[in-house]
């Protein structure tokens, strides 16, 4: 996956296209992200005990990597990979598609 955790990234496609967040988490396996504020579910929770009352709790649900992009600046870009050698040392480093600089 090429986007990671922190990176800002905007939501292409969906309900909440145009929204933009950072993402909290990454699930690879089934290659979603998690992003604050965005694809909020909700969830009715009954009372634990007698006289507590119940609640609604507003919860971020993961996202499908192909629905977000990358944001550079205020531009979606796309990300790259890149390969720099220093010597004996190789470094895979992200790029974005668009300008070529380092991510």
């Amino acid at each position: 996956m090429k986007i990671k955790k922190g990176d800002n990234v905007i939501v292409t496609t969906g309900k909440d296209k145009g929204k933009t967040g950072t993402v909290e988490q990454t699930f690879p396996k089934t290659e979603q992200v998690l992003i604050d504020g965005v694809n909020v579910k909700t969830h009715h929770e009954k009372n634990k005990r007698t006289r507590s009352a119940g609640q609604i709790i507003e919860k971020s649900a993961p996202i499908h990597v192909s629905n977000v992009a990358f944001l550079e600046g205020k531009k979606p870009v796309r990300v790259g990979y890149m390969v720099e050698t220093d010597g004996d040392k190789t470094k895979k480093v992200r790029i974005s598609r668009a300008s070529g600089k380092k991510i």
